[in-house]
């Protein structure tokens, strides 16, 4: 008990180094892209309202404040110092929960690449993770001082231009180390298992990510992974939180969405764009998901943005 007391304070006292940081450059509201093109920081000064996106493979810092993400029927919350890592191409809803002027919220984005994963973990003495059917392609996790210190590093090193070149492959190569031999090595050592259910779905999700507007079958994605079809629903459901069809459906309506607010595309053609036969089921998925049809939603977005 005593000797937690100090390990909290450094873990204090690193996010509070770790806060600084991100304020130096995220000086208003606003998501800021970085000279290292995997990191993000973002900055909110008030809670905000569900939105529907598509989380990549990485890792997400919460450095202040407080945010939700909702997989499915899970729900993630993190506040300061809590990482949500994120190893295949999940549509989530997420918002900010805790957030003001005073005391804004602030995160950071890492993306990482799963070949340098893969890399890593080969080269690592690591124990074997348990039983493949607690994987879950998103968890959530406290980070350590040694963490929180090398992130810290990393964004720091943005005021260093002539340096950084040089030194952040190095960080980010120490943190992806330090989250293999952390809280979430499991989940990334499953991500990399060669052959194992997981990894079959992951890849069954990366291949439904770019052929999303094909006619697509469970049963097909299923034989694709040698599985039968229930075992197969069994394990993306245990992986990703919903089913297959679900997931697919998903892709679908958001890259829809994004098509009518960033183009100006009409609901019509959105749908057939996105592999829809019928503007009636379109249109009734679609408000489903966003609570809206697409044109009031679509409104909606543009009024409050």
């Amino acid at each position: 008990m005593e000797a937690a007391q100090p390990a909290r304070q450094e873990e204090s006292g690193v996010l509070s180094n770790l806060a600084r940081a991100v304020e130096r450059i995220a000086q208003s509201d606003g998501d800021y892209l970085t000279a290292i093109p995997e990191l993000s920081l973002h900055r909110r000064s008030a809670t905000t309202e569900p939105m529907h996106c598509l989380y990549g493979f990485g890792v997400g810092i919460t450095v202040s404040g407080q945010k939700r993400v909702a997989l499915g029927e899970e729900v993630f919350d993190y506040s300061a110092g809590q990482s949500l890592l994120t190893t295949a191409d999940l549509p989530v809803v997420t918002h900010i929960t805790h957030a003001s002027p005073t005391q804004p919220f602030m995160g950071l984005m890492l993306r990482l690449d799963p070949r340098t994963v893969v890399q890593a973990a080969a080269e690592m003495a690591l124990p074997q993770p348990g039983k493949d059917s607690s994987y879950r392609a998103m968890s959530l996790g406290a980070l350590d001082a040694t963490l929180l210190g090398a992130v810290t590093r990393l964004v720091e090193l943005i005021d260093e231009p002539r340096l950084l070149p040089q030194l952040a492959p190095l960080l980010q190569r120490e943190i992806l180390v330090r989250l293999l031999a952390g809280r979430h090595g499991p989940q990334l050592q499953r991500l990399v298992a060669v052959g194992s259910p997981s990894q079959q779905v992951v890849q069954s999700m990366a291949w439904l990510k770019v052929n999303f507007t094909q006619p697509v079958l469970a049963d097909d994605l299923a034989a694709s992974v040698h599985m039968s079809p229930s075992t197969f629903r069994q394990h993306f459901r245990a992986v990703a939180g919903m089913s297959p069809m679900q997931y697919l459906k998903q892709l679908r309506l958001q890259e829809a969405r994004q098509l009518m607010l960033n183009q100006g595309i009409d609901a019509g053609t959105a749908g057939v764009r996105v592999g829809y036969e019928s503007a009636s089921q379109f249109s009734r998925e679609y408000a489903r998901l966003f609570g809206a049809p697409p044109l009031r939603d679509i409104r909606r977005m543009r009024e409050t943005t």
